[in-house]
């Protein structure tokens, strides 16, 4: 059954909501909410491209009934308390790569909010980009990252990626603290 039916409307209604034309008003908000198991502030915003990636997994979910084959732990900087975050594996590949996708999105979401601002720190932020961008394969820059994110107490000793990460990082402490860092 066509939304359009189900909502007692015709479809130029919906298509005008789509483009934005016209708001939806708030008696379908309620139904809306309940027929695709979102919050009513979704069908009332502007959706952002992580939003569509959102809706689209839950979509997917409802859908396909997905088995998780396991749940991981993984670093995130989305959780403030303590860093990581349960990931949900899954048999479906299409779901993985869409919560691949969900995870880049906020992240670049992320970077825009910290440089809509002008940037005071520009060369930092400009020499760390070609970082990023010539060496982020290199193992020295992720372990020396690591080892400022540990020393700096923004990550958690516990959060580590290898077991010579400790003593990589006793070494590059020893040379912060000889310099007074």
């Amino acid at each position: 059954m066509e939304l359009a039916d189900k909502l007692g409307i015709k479809k130029q209604n919906i298509n005008l909501w789509i483009k934005g034309k016209q708001n939806i008003p708030k008696k379908y908000l309620p139904v809306l909410s309940g027929m695709f198991h979102l919050d009513a502030a979704y069908f009332q915003k502007p959706l952002t491209e992580l939003d569509k990636l959102q809706i689209q997994k839950e979509k997917l979910e409802r859908e396909l009934q997905p088995v998780k084959i396991k749940k991981i732990e993984k670093f995130s900087i989305f959780e403030e308390d303590t860093l990581l975050a349960e990931k949900a594996i899954y048999e479906e590949p299409q779901l993985n790569e869409l919560a691949a996708e969900i995870d880049q999105e906020m992240l670049v979401d992320k970077f825009k909010s910290l440089t809509a601002n002008p940037l005071s720190n520009k060369d930092t932020v400009s020499l760390f980009l070609k970082l990023l961008e010539d060496a982020a394969t290199e193992p020295l820059f992720h372990k020396t990252l690591e080892g400022l994110a540990h020393y700096l107490d923004i990550l958690p000793r516990e959060i580590s990626s290898e077991e010579e990460q400790e003593e990589f990082e006793e070494e590059l402490f020893e040379v912060f603290d000889d310099h007074n860092y």
